[in-house]
């Protein structure tokens, strides 16, 4: 028993001096003039100095010191965070550091991607799939770029929806339009709240999550009836029924895609499951201009 206390202390030790060393060497590369602090004399040291550190981070200058020296004190989440942010560690770093510190990785602020333009290369991606349906979803179902197949697909304009409403679940529970083109609404509404579920245990407490959950169960009592069955599900490749605005059905199926296993946002690409499915389709770009 004394020999496993004497592990988890060295451990500790251990970890207290990765994030002192972390954030050394972070100080020294920062450059004092893009921050905007003025020195007078002979710079004797590379980046900033400690008391820049403390100052920028609103904390004393002692308490950075012995963080930065590896001593096992005691930190709280939110002096950790400005520390991070003085610092100017991004999201990766900034919960690399929590952790050392054996501290829970603060909830994310909302993402700011979720109005934030798809990069061109993105968009050129999506658009070169045509006549396949493709677009980028982040995974609070946030609509973050699509092709002009899709959009046919759904039956709805969503370049005339506000960015904020660009969201599958949200239009799934306001915009008729969207619904007529599930062929079961109710059964795709269920698997995404499920899906949604099942996501929402990785962001607890986190307020993004929490805000687009209460923006759900404004928009429709239908929602808190299927999120009170408490369902949850994983991302399947699975085949989906829409109709398309002229009553036609078109059976497709969804193939899901990641950029990197950080990045939230997900592609999906619809393909046709037979030979009528891609007449179909085809049929649909013609009735109008072509992507």
């Amino acid at each position: 028993m004394h020999g496993t206390l004497d592990i988890t202390h060295n451990q500790m030790l251990s970890r207290a001096q990765e994030l002192g060393e972390m954030l050394r060497r972070r100080r020294e590369t920062l450059d004092p003039q893009r921050l905007g602090l003025g020195r007078a004399g002979r710079i004797r040291t590379p980046g900033l100095r400690r008391e820049e550190v403390a100052s920028r981070a609103d904390i004393g200058i002692t308490w950075y010191t012995k963080l930065e020296q590896g001593r096992p004190i005691r930190v709280s989440p939110r002096v950790l965070l400005s520390v991070a942010h003085a610092l100017e560690f991004n999201e990766v770093e900034t919960e690399h550091l929590f952790r050392l510190a054996n501290l829970p990785v603060p909830p994310r602020l909302e993402n700011p991607r979720v109005c934030e333009p798809l990069t061109e290369a993105s968009q050129r991606i999506l658009d070169q799939l045509c006549p396949y349906p493709a677009f980028i979803q982040t995974k609070r179902y946030n609509i973050r770029g699509f092709n002009e197949a899709y959009r046919r697909l759904v039956g709805v304009d969503l370049d005339a929806i506000p960015l904020e409403d660009r969201n599958c679940i949200y239009l799934s529970l306001v915009n008729p339009a969207w619904r007529a083109s599930q062929v079961n609404p109710d059964e795709v509404l269920a698997g995404m709240a499920a899906l949604f579920r099942a996501s929402m245990a990785e962001h607890i407490d986190d307020p993004a999550w929490e805000r687009q959950l209460e923006r759900y169960m404004s928009a429709s009592d239908q929602f808190r009836i299927v999120w009170d069955r408490y369902q949850l599900k994983g991302i399947e490749n699975v085949v989906k029924r829409f109709r398309l605005t002229d009553g036609t059905i078109l059976a497709l199926q969804s193939n899901n895609w990641w950029a990197s296993p950080s990045n939230d946002d997900r592609m999906i690409v619809y393909t046709p499951v037979d030979e009528a499915g891609m007449e179909r389709l085809s049929a649909m770009m013609k009735r109008r201009r072509a992507c």
